[in-house]
């Protein structure tokens, strides 16, 4: 029971940045999103996939690799959408 509980605490909060990457791409704008919640959200979640490594946990790894990667594009289209308007 408790690894399907892992696993399925892993796929919650992993799909739950996937309707901020959707509407950053849609909008064109992550202005709302500020550099330094990126960057800390960031730094935990590649933290707590280095725990996951560790000890050995995959659902922990993937979840927070998945959502690593998720954070990664929402902060490469706040970059990408930011320094557009400036031009």
């Amino acid at each position: 029971m408790l690894p399907f509980t892992g696993y399925t605490a892993g796929v919650c909060t992993t799909l739950a940045f996937l309707p901020q990457v959707i509407k950053t791409w849609k909008c064109r704008s992550a202005h709302d999103l500020s550099w330094g919640l990126l960057f800390l959200l960031l730094v935990g979640v590649f933290l707590w996939m280095i725990y996951g490594l560790i000890n050995h946990d995959i659902p922990v790894t993937c979840a927070n690799g998945i959502t690593g990667l998720f954070i990664v594009s929402i902060v490469g289209m706040k970059w990408w959408f930011d320094h557009k308007c400036r031009i």
